[in-house]
């Protein structure tokens, strides 16, 4: 999805923007309000840079999230979708990567959720309806663009602490589970640990979290070879990296990053990883 927003537990790899080219697209993130903590990653604000006509490309975390657009047309979803001056978009848990075209004139604000985190303050759909699209939201559901123009930070917490629904996420000892063993847990040993059946988890997550538990393993998995390949600054083999994350062997962990960013490792500018300012 599009977010800009630091690591976290939920989201190991999600503090990255990568692009072909250098960033002078400005790009902003808060943390929201303590109460909101357990359900929502982070607010992000992005502008276009005076020469910006680029695409940027964004790799799959498994979070759901809301954009408003404050800005002109932006063309996403690779081309498939545009998001309008004015409207809310809720954009689901994503399987691959997604580029969205950004230009001098783009201006968006966006909350990323948790994981399972949307049925938190929306009873919409069920979140594999979303998957790997961008929906325009109805107006009920929709951010006042007015007031988020003012103060975005305090109106958002404001917004989503009013509609919070329920506090309890049913998925969350199944999600702690898939991070602590970053994606390496078989989907049987997660429905033991969780003393729940295969079938059951599997539903549940296609429910909340828009994929299946073995897909959303997978996207953890991929998102800290990621991290150890950017970290290792060339002084780790790939092989070493791919045993060390549960892969068979290199070939697939080169598979798994094509499939997840369309590029080869030694395609991806690891230079760009970037951390968002602080709004």
């Amino acid at each position: 999805m599009i977010a800009f927003y630091p690591p976290s537990s939920q989201s190991p790899n999600a503090a990255v923007i990568v692009t072909d080219a250098p960033i002078p697209m400005e790009h902003k993130e808060i943390k929201p309000c303590i109460e909101l903590e357990p359900f929502i990653h982070s607010f992000w604000e992005l502008k276009g840079g005076e020469s910006d006509r680029q695409w940027e490309r964004n790799f799959p975390d498994g979070c759901a999230g809301l954009v408003l657009n404050l800005g002109d047309t932006c063309i996403t979803d690779n081309g498939a979708d545009n998001m309008e001056f004015g409207k809310t978009y809720v954009v689901g848990a994503m399987t691959s990567f997604k580029d969205s075209f950004i230009t001098s004139d783009t201006h968006l604000v966006g909350v990323c959720l948790k994981p399972a985190a949307f049925s938190i303050f929306y009873n919409y759909a069920a979140q594999n309806e979303l998957t790997d699209n961008t929906v325009e939201f109805e107006k009920t559901h929709s951010f006042n663009m007015d007031k988020i123009l003012k103060d975005p930070a305090n109106y958002l917490n404001r917004f989503f602490t009013d509609r919070i629904r329920k506090r309890d996420n049913q998925l969350q000892s199944v999600l702690e589970n898939i991070h602590s063993s970053n994606g390496q847990l078989s989907i049987y040993e997660l429905a033991k640990r969780n003393f729940t059946t295969v079938r059951q988890l599997e539903r549940n997550f296609k429910t909340h979290v828009g994929i299946s538990p073995k897909g959303y393993s997978n996207i953890v998995r991929f998102q800290n070879a990621l991290n150890l390949i950017k970290n290792s600054d060339g002084k780790r083999s790939l092989l070493d990296i791919a045993f060390e994350c549960g892969f068979y062997d290199h070939s697939h962990l080169v598979n798994e990053i094509k499939r997840n960013t369309g590029r080869a490792p030694t395609q991806i500018n690891l230079s760009h990883f970037s951390k968002a300012e602080k709004m």
